[in-house]
């Protein structure tokens, strides 16, 4: 099972991303998040194979987000 976090400021692009992958029986979205420090958050408690994040998403900018999900989650992680 791929456990994914999904994190953009549109609570409708969130939605259909998690349908799409929803409808994959290997993929489980574990958590969503609205900005960058939800994102962060939200990895560090659930603990994701993956985040979907977009790189235009407020509050910060993708490289000081990425390096902060980075330092919570040690295992290996993917950023869109």
């Amino acid at each position: 099972m791929i456990r994914v976090l999904l994190a953009d400021d549109e609570a409708m692009i969130r939605a259909g991303v998690a349908a799409i992958l929803s409808a994959d029986d290997d993929i489980e979205v574990v958590s969503e998040a609205g900005d960058g420090r939800e994102a962060v958050e939200q990895a560090r408690r659930t603990r994701p194979d993956v985040a979907l994040v977009d790189i235009r998403m407020p509050p910060s900018a993708a490289s000081p987000r990425s390096r902060r999900s980075a330092a919570c989650c040690p295992a290996p992680a993917s950023s869109c």
